[in-house]
């Protein structure tokens, strides 16, 4: 097998080491920026130099975007011997496994995979059948119990055993229901990939002795991500040669809330007494005031292995602290920040990212980067696949791969309009029910259309024609075609087009970049060309995966989707208590470890400048809440810290700025700044503090100002009961009062 050559003498000794490691268990604890994927790459690309047959490797981390990266690298590094590698997430190596091997559990290898919307519906159809009131029992937080069962490996049968209380016990009449109704419709969810993978290992001898055998090097990114269903994926496969390489850090385990389980990792030694524990603390991509800044959080943490990430650069700028004096506020001073930077020829619009704790946080932001014509891009926000007129087509797909997959007949059925009613669609529901059929079955059925008036049978005979003429076209192996026929066919297309609205437009040019989806799919070589494994990488697709990382534009996006990402510069907004740390950790210690963590992950993925970022006082459900400065700020050490331009320093560890008081008796107080706050470049046209006069509601004290297009929205504090009023000044037309 001949291999090209390449270079290990630019790997530190760590990195190395690692690489060379021959046999047995390996746990690689990979600092932020230590060069882990880089090790991984050169781990893989060293075994098939040495004689490892690619096709004997097993890789497995946690995004799409990861796994092409990884399989890209290694590819650069030793050429196309390392086609016949399985690289790939979690879910799409299960999936993979399941397509092929399924079937030894009862799987048909045409199942679907429903997404958050489909398993949403179904149950809502259940709850409905049972007679259960949505109001009383949520569809989502269910869903999210039956989650953690699978995560856990739990049957139906074994979690009723152990529920207690009304909730439990709801779940517990739920889930078997849920279970039945999923695999009639020949689908799985996204635990199902985990859970039936891991069931097909134990149970299918012939089959885990298959694997076993197959993959003598078993590999495991972000490993203090994992959770149990995929800890024991892992451990079966690797069991016979007992290679398995772990790579993983348990300062950025920050996904708790999602069924991590970071003990996981930390058991890793007692699972395997003779494993390898090799430190990467080497960091390649922060200044060493980012990452003593960063230390400085994280150490706090019981636990943890303790590490100290050290650097050569020496150099860079120190951790710049801004305070401002309402969330507005802050957004202009990251604004007014970017705006600086960029005229002064010292970053790129692309050179920034924004990260925040929430998601709602992003409005103000994006608010101020409208008015201020910065170019960005929010990750997190309404996903493309999410889109209704995405998911309508990615429905009928669904339907011409699998006529079994109920819920998406329904979605797709009279969707645009075809005469066809909830009351026959119900109608069909219970035929179906009664006779033991699939909804599509159903609709096909001679008997069952005769009871049908002639416009809904001519709406359900156009419905099957469409699917199955759609159905031959998908044999030729191409996606675009039969894409394109749906759209054309169903009059989707010629609907949208006749309503002429900027909506229509726009839906209308989400349905083509979905062509271009298809086109790029149906084009690339290393895709497997069936509608299958299309719908496969769609329901597997992430946010961070279609990230224009070639658009010159800043990014927002929460703190989790940060992961694995890096930027020149981050600012890092709303470090307050309450706000980050979140108010729910506020009483817990474990999850203000995972807070600690959060803020570890969100400060190391700056290169060169670091920014955070906190406000006085903040809207919390229209409220006004005056929050302390975060905990995370006080653990940073002064002599790391400057103040951010357009913020003072004072005494404390942040700078401070006049800040207005709602006394008991309903007037207003202010208290001073230290020093002069520097002026942004917009100008308001009160101060903070200032007495106004509006005609109605007579004498305030300007609270806050903040740009509006190209107007002024004025925060005014109004004693009595009135209260405080955001105002648009060339309505409201406030006058100073000296």
């Amino acid at each position: 097998m001949e291999t090209a050559a390449f270079d290990l003498s630019t790997l530190n000794p760590e990195q190395r080491e690692a690489v060379l490691h021959e046999k047995g268990p390996l746990m690689i604890i990979a600092g932020a920026g230590s060069g882990k994927t880089r090790v991984i790459t050169s781990r893989v690309a060293h075994l098939i130099q040495t004689g490892l047959y690619p096709s004997r490797i097993l890789a497995v981390t946690f995004t799409n975007k990861a796994a092409k990266e990884m399989r890209a690298r290694v590819e650069a590094m030793i050429g196309d011997a390392a086609r016949n590698m399985w690289i790939g997430t979690f879910h799409s190596t299960c999936a993979r496994l399941l397509r092929q091997e399924g079937e030894a559990v009862g799987l048909s290898r045409d199942f679907v995979v429903y997404d958050d919307g489909d398993q949403n519906t179904l149950i809502r159809d259940i709850l409905k059948s049972k007679g259960l009131e949505e109001k009383s029992i949520q569809p989502r937080a269910l869903l999210s119990e039956i989650s953690r069962a699978k995560e856990k490996l739990l049957t139906p049968e074994q979690y009723a055993a152990t529920a207690s209380g009304y909730f439990e016990k709801i779940v517990a009449q739920v889930f078997p229901v849920y279970n039945r109704t999923l695999a009639k419709a020949n689908a799985l969810d996204f635990d199902d990939i985990l859970l039936m993978a891991v069931r097909l290992l134990q149970e299918g001898k012939e089959v885990r002795e298959k694997m076993q055998e197959r993959f003598e090097q078993v590999m495991v990114d972000e490993y203090q991500d994992v959770n149990f269903a995929q800890y024991k994926f892992a451990d079966i496969l690797s069991a016979k040669h007992k290679n398995i390489t772990i790579v993983g850090d348990d300062d950025q385990s920050i996904y708790g809330w999602r069924g991590a389980d970071l003990s996981l990792m930390l058991r890793f030694t007692s699972d395997h007494p003779d494993a390898k524990i090799i430190t990467l603390d080497q960091n390649y991509r922060s200044t060493k005031q980012i990452l003593d800044g960063a230390y400085s959080v994280v150490r706090h943490n019981r636990g943890r292995n303790d590490k100290k990430l050290w650097t050569q650069n020496t150099g860079g700028s120190l951790i710049q602290i801004g305070e401002a004096g309402t969330e507005q506020d802050e957004a202009m001073l990251v604004a007014d920040t970017v705006l600086r930077e960029v005229r002064a020829g010292r970053k790129k619009w692309g050179d920034f990212a924004v990260l925040y704790r929430m998601n709602a946080m992003s409005r103000v932001v994006e608010e101020a980067f409208v008015t201020m014509r910065i170019p960005h891009i929010l990750v997190g926000g309404q996903r493309f696949y999410e889109r209704k007129e995405i998911k309508d087509m990615i429905a009928y797909l669904r339907v011409v791969l699998n006529s079994a997959d109920d819920v998406s007949v329904k979605r797709s059925l009279n969707t645009p309009s075809r005469g066809i009613g909830q009351t026959s669609v119900q109608k069909a529901e219970k035929w179906a029910a009664d006779k033991g059929a699939t909804l599509f079955e159903t609709l096909a059925n001679t008997a069952f259309q005769q009871e049908l008036q002639k416009k809904q049978l001519s709406g359900i005979n156009s419905y099957i024609g469409l699917i199955e003429d759609a159905a031959h076209l998908a044999k030729e192996g191409r996606i675009t075609p039969v894409l394109t026929h749906l759209m054309k066919s169903s009059g989707l297309l010629e609907e949208l087009r006749a309503e002429r609205t900027e909506e229509s437009q726009s839906r209308l040019e989400n349905l083509q970049e979905l062509v271009n989806v298809t086109t790029n799919f149906d084009n690339d070589p290393e895709t497997e060309k069936t509608l299958g494994a299309f719908l496969e990488s769609v329901a597997l697709s992430a946010d961070t995966d279609s990230l224009n990382e070639s658009g010159d534009s800043v990014t927002l996006m929460t703190l989790h989707s940060s992961k694995g990402l890096e930027f020149p510069a981050v600012f890092l907004m709303g470090l307050e208590e309450g706000v980050f740390p979140h108010s729910r950790a506020l009483d817990s210690n474990t999850e203000m470890e995972e807070e600690r963590r959060l803020c570890y992950v969100g400060m190391t993925r700056a290169k060169e400048d670091l920014y955070l970022t906190f406000a006085r006082r903040r809207s919390t459900y229209g409220q006004a809440k005056f929050n302390p400065q975060s905990r995370f700020l006080g653990d940073i050490p002064r002599d790391l810290t400057d103040p951010m331009v357009g913020s003072s320093p004072s005494v404390s560890p942040v700078s401070s700025t006049r800040t207005v008081h709602l006394e008991r008796s309903g007037t207003y107080s202010l208290s001073e700044p230290d020093q002069p706050r520097q002026r942004p470049s917009w100008t308001p046209p009160f101060q903070v503090g200032q007495k106004v006069q509006h005609k109605k509601f007579g004498l305030g004290i300007v609270i806050a100002c903040a740009p509006l297009r190209n107007d002024a929205e004025v925060t005014v504090g109004f004693p009595g009961d009135v209260g405080v009023k955001k105002l648009v000044q060339s309505l409201a037309k406030l006058e100073s009062v000296s």
